[in-house]
């Protein structure tokens, strides 16, 4: 699968990529810091799954709002803590690529395909 076919599969294929690079982060900081390397597994699995994704974005549209809007909140949540000095400041680049991340997933998503509705008097 190319990483370029449409802008919304790329997109997709892009996002998903760079939660899946947090793999090499995560082996490090396994014995470190054991709470950001479970939360760091929750993103390269979700950049696995996104990667799928991007095999057909209409079908899965749900998946790539939810990691669209769950870096979202992510993000404020971390520029939150970093403003208010309770995380170092440079956690704020952290919170810059998640919303980055964010508005291209949100700004090409596939649009939702109409239902079609069969009445039973038609049938």
């Amino acid at each position: 699968m190319l990483c370029v076919e449409t802008s919304v599969e790329g997109r997709a294929c892009i996002g998903g990529t760079a939660l899946y690079a947090m793999v090499y982060p995560l082996v490090l900081f396994v014995k470190q810091e054991p709470a950001l390397a479970m939360q760091m597994s929750l993103y390269v699995t979700l950049g696995i799954f996104l990667l799928l994704a991007a095999r057909n974005p209409s079908a899965n549209r749900s998946l790539i709002a939810f990691t669209a809007w769950s870096s979202f909140a992510h993000a404020v949540l971390m520029a939150g803590q970093a403003l208010a000095n309770l995380i170092a400041r440079g956690e704020l680049i952290g919170s810059a690529v998640l919303v980055v991340i964010g508005v291209a997933l949100i700004t090409l998503a596939p649009a939702k395909q109409p239902v079609e509705r069969h009445s039973e008097a038609a049938a």
